[in-house]
């Protein structure tokens, strides 16, 4: 019985990137289907955070860095300033997901960016990203250059924002749990139990249960 997870994230947001370890750890081996989904912290055209300045200096040396090495989890904090918008990423990771790369696409696009300091707002940096994973490039660029995605990804930030009242990253919606902000691994498998305990509860009847 294959349980449905969502993980809403941001590319820019550090966190989101820490978790995918945890996660993956926690649903290796199970019947799961992981959907990423996009999600902004600072919509265009909000500002973005600039890494130079004390919010960003100080959460990442008072958080960011002892949990990733914690983790074992190579980062580094992006010199890109101000830090980039992220729609074009995320209308890139729709276009991965028609394509059922969409795995692949988000662990990259976060490694450039938390790893090789990459500018994840510029299409060229996300494109090279879509060809190492096997896409056709020409077509992503496209896609991208054309905002064919653009509706598509407002109305997922509308339900998420709106309908399911996400207000930070990342949150991850296991069946009928959500975990907001980064969880344990363990906090994750104790999720995934009740959620596979509730779909057999669905299929029961009465007494049968067991």
């Amino acid at each position: 019985m294959t349980i449905q997870i969502k993980v809403y994230s941001d590319f820019v947001c550090p966190y989101c990137y820490l978790a995918e370890t945890p996660l993956l750890k926690a649903t290796e081996d199970k019947d799961v289907e992981i959907e990423r989904m996009p999600y902004e912290l600072r919509p265009f055209p909000q500002e973005t955070l600039r890494p130079e300045e004390d919010y960003l200096q100080r959460s990442w040396q008072e958080s960011v860095q002892p949990l990733s090495k914690k983790m074992g989890v190579d980062m580094i904090l992006p010199e890109v300033t101000p830090q980039p918008h992220t729609f074009y990423a995320h209308e890139g990771l729709l276009f991965a997901k028609k394509h059922n790369k969409e795995r692949e696409y988000a662990h990259l696009v976060f490694k450039s960016f938390y790893q090789n300091g990459e500018d994840i707002g510029k299409i060229d940096v996300l494109q090279n990203i879509a060809e190492e994973i096997g896409l056709d490039g020409m077509a992503f660029q496209q896609a991208l250059e054309s905002r064919e995605f653009k509706e598509e990804r407002e109305r997922l930030l509308k339900e998420a924002t709106e309908d399911l009242n996400i207000t930070a990253v990342p949150t991850i919606i296991i069946g009928e749990r959500v975990l907001k902000g980064l969880h344990p691994q363990a906090n994750i498998e104790r999720a995934l139990r009740g959620a596979i305990r509730d779909a057999k509860f669905e299929f029961c009847d009465g007494d049968e249960c067991e």
